[in-house]
């Protein structure tokens, strides 16, 4: 080929070229939405939390030591701080022997309650296996084929069976819970057993699983803000 100048024909005129003020403006709206709406509802979120804590808290506190009883406005977040405050310290009084002797000679009290002994056992071992350091629970990420063969699933892989399960189900020394949750709520899914072998962990973080189901595949584990890594090419030579 021979160089020289270009077919007028195929060179678009600067004005079809240069985005128009519509263009402009939908994309300045958009970039705004995107820096607002997370700044806004993690604002929303926190201003609900403070205020949900402070009406927990704040009744129980005498209006003698409320600030809002000597200023014109109430302040938020006391509760919070007092609630803060309060749980730090049963768990410091908890860690010595006569806070576990309290707290045994409470729970052996609930124990002789039928209906209150049943929901306050469940509730904290609930939060026992949440809240557990050492647990496993969670603590892996894998994928399954769901709803049909072919077709795979992000899953929260689980602890394995306990004996009584294991016994009832085929191949029961092999069998482990997963959780899976749906799309865009994490908190809800569908809790089930099936055979290691049919699970394929994953190496990311729990994190980055929820991100990903969240996002609906959008936000990919080990993409920063969301924003998919510029792989480099290279060159092809001529």
């Amino acid at each position: 080929m021979t160089g020289g100048l270009p077919d007028p024909r195929l060179v678009l005129p600067t004005e079809i070229l240069r985005p128009t003020w519509g263009a402009r403006l939908r994309r300045y709206f958009l970039t705004g939405l995107v820096i607002a709406a997370p700044l806004a509802i993690t604002a929303s979120v926190t201003w609900w939390f403070i205020n949900f804590i402070d009406g927990l808290v704040k009744p129980l506190i005498p209006n003698s030591y409320l600030p809002d009883s000597y200023l014109p406005y109430p302040v938020p977040g006391f509760g919070l701080i007092i609630g803060f405050v309060g749980l730090t310290l049963l768990g410091f009084l908890t860690a010595n022997l006569v806070g576990r002797s309290l707290i045994g000679a409470g729970e052996a009290i609930l124990d002789r309650m039928p209906v209150i002994r049943s929901l306050y056992k469940g509730v904290k071992q609930v939060f026992e296996t949440i809240f557990s350091q050492s647990g496993t629970s969670f603590r892996k990420v894998g994928m399954v084929q769901f709803p049909q063969p072919g077709m795979w699933s992000i899953v929260f892989i689980a602890q394995e069976a306990a004996s009584d399960i294991a016994e009832s189900l085929p191949d029961g020394n092999e069998q482990v819970g997963v959780f899976l949750p749906c799309t865009p709520n994490p908190t809800t899914g569908f809790f089930f057993y099936l055979p290691r072998r049919e699970v394929v962990e994953l190496s990311i973080s729990v994190e980055d699983g929820a991100k990903l189901i969240m996002s609906a595949g959008l936000i990919q584990p080990g993409e920063p803000n969301g924003k998919p890594k510029i792989e480099t090419k290279p060159p092809v030579n001529a």
